[in-house]
């Protein structure tokens, strides 16, 4: 049973995956304070109860919480062969941008997964603390991407900079035409992100000469916010990246 963790801003998402098959999941907060050992505090109260643990794999999108992870990695899990997606791990996934170190390697993980699962070439979107949209190339090749502000950070930073706005539940609002402040707020964040998630991956996909058949991957915390407003056809991914972490553990790993 590989552990897999993929570490975002706001939020870690944990799983265990076995053969492929994404077997447990949890979503937990992203706390760039916690210690080492409250990492594997939290993570064997996960693990209660559960198969063995025969792998580690982990990305991080926080510098200091991967350094505690790989402290937790080393202390706690010191027989079990582990794998940190980062620059210099083989991946099988050429990484073509002007520095392929600043490459977010969720990205990488996500992109990995989605040419595994659909081939190439491929568009990945990840709603989360930020929006990406990742290119993968008609030749497999990790090509390059876009990042927007992300539904909730954008709509909390609007709530702290105008004196009459507040942050609001972000659910879809009866109508994108509102009557009232609250749905006019949750308009904008949704059918707003929506409407700039289908014109970039039609930008991109005009710039980059691929087909409009083009499979788009999505994933992310937030996607089910924005699965069921999108125009352009997905494949819905939840647990893409833990894939990802799979398809680059069993590379390193042997296994």
């Amino acid at each position: 049973m590989l552990l897999a963790v993929a570490v975002e801003n706001t939020r870690t998402l944990v799983g265990l995956v076995f053969e492929g098959t994404v077997k447990r999941h949890w979503w937990v907060g992203t706390d760039p304070r916690r210690t080492a050992d409250e990492w594997a505090v939290l993570l064997q109260g996960l693990l209660t109860g559960e198969a063995p643990v025969s792998g580690i794999a982990v990305c991080s999108a926080v510098p200091h919480v991967l350094h505690e992870l790989r402290e937790v990695v080393g202390r706690y899990y010191r027989n079990v062969p582990s794998v940190v997606v980062e620059p210099g791990v083989k991946t099988g996934l050429p990484v073509l941008v002007d520095n392929p170190r600043e490459v977010g390697t969720d990205r990488i993980a996500n992109a990995l997964a989605a040419v595994h699962k659909y081939g190439a070439p491929c568009l990945v979107v990840d709603v989360g603390t930020a929006i990406t949209i990742d290119v993968v190339s008609p030749a497999g090749a990790f090509s390059g991407g876009v990042i927007a502000p992300g539904i909730e950070t954008a709509s909390d930073a609007l709530g702290q900079v105008a004196a009459q706005l507040r942050r609001v539940e972000l659910v879809r609002p009866r109508s994108v035409v509102a009557k009232n402040t609250v749905e006019a707020l949750q308009s904008g964040a949704i059918h707003g992100f929506a409407a700039m998630v289908d014109g970039l991956l039609a930008r991109i996909r005009q710039e980059q000469s691929l087909p409009a058949g083009t499979t788009v991957v999505l994933t992310g915390a937030l996607a089910p916010l924005l699965a069921d407003q999108l125009s352009t056809p997905i494949h819905n991914e939840p647990f893409l990246t833990l894939h990802g972490l799979y398809y680059a553990y069993a590379r390193n790993s042997g296994a």
